[in-house]
């Protein structure tokens, strides 16, 4: 029980890799507050994890709006008393209707838009949860970057350049905020979620074997290595852990 008597706050905690850190997190005895638009997703998961007898709670809040991440934060603290863990989980390039729009294709709002919802999500739960680190003298800190950051390659400019802001974050925080809080960017490759979206087993099978160790990541491997970071990683603070499957040989 690695995270007994730990609270987590995870952002986009309804579906994909919130929803398998979630899990994670909850089945080692932490208590979890998970986040996301969907009411009824974020319920149905905190609702399982309490069925498995961990301990969970749902709550509603767009994590692109300041006042419900402000609001999420207090609702937390009322009612766990900490925050311990921040997974920002909330991100992804299919929000527009090109992923991989190029530069002379994408316009201005879908700019915006993968900007916003990769970036300003991370910022205001940071900004609202490092105040209460700081008067804790403890916490753990994991962004979801992407290695599209790094390869440049792979989907939009915008979606691109947003997950490299996330990194850039991550590095600054982990610089302000030590040594007694830890910050950690997690970088997957082609997560089997939105990136294989209306895609058959067979195409994604031939995706798998093209990379070194043969396998699409899948949210719970990017969880497991949320969960690396919070937990293994004692002395480290301001990295980018990849996840890619072996993609930067």
């Amino acid at each position: 029980m690695r995270f007994r008597d730990k609270v987590a706050l995870i952002s986009g905690a309804g579906s994909g890799i919130g929803r398998a850190t979630a899990q994670m997190i909850g089945a080692e005895g932490g208590t979890v507050v998970g986040v996301d638009l969907d009411q009824a997703a974020v319920e149905q998961i905190m609702d399982g994890i309490c069925r498995a007898g961990g301990k969970a709670h749902g709550l509603v809040a767009n994590a692109l709006e300041a006042a419900d991440v402000a609001r999420v934060v207090r609702q937390t603290i009322a009612a766990c008393g900490r925050i311990d863990i921040l997974v920002n989980a909330v991100g992804g390039s299919t929000i527009i209707p090109n992923s991989g729009a190029t530069v002379d294709v994408l316009t201005l709002d879908e700019w915006q838009r993968l900007l916003a919802f990769n970036l300003n999500g991370t910022f205001l739960f940071c900004n609202a949860v490092a105040p209460i680190m700081k008067s804790q003298r403890s916490g753990k800190i994991v962004n979801i970057s992407s290695i599209a950051a790094r390869t440049g390659s792979g989907s939009s400019l915008a979606y691109l350049a947003a997950k490299a802001g996330v990194d850039a974050l991550t590095i600054a925080l982990a610089k302000v905020l030590a040594p007694k809080i830890r910050v950690f960017s997690v970088s997957p490759a082609g997560v089997d979620t939105d990136f294989v979206a209306g895609r058959s087993r067979e195409q994604l099978q031939k995706i798998a074997e093209k990379l070194p160790l043969a396998h699409v990541t899948t949210p719970d491997d990017v969880a497991r290595a949320a969960v690396a970071c919070i937990v293994s990683l004692t002395s480290s603070t301001g990295i980018v852990v990849p996840v890619d499957e072996g993609r930067h040989l």
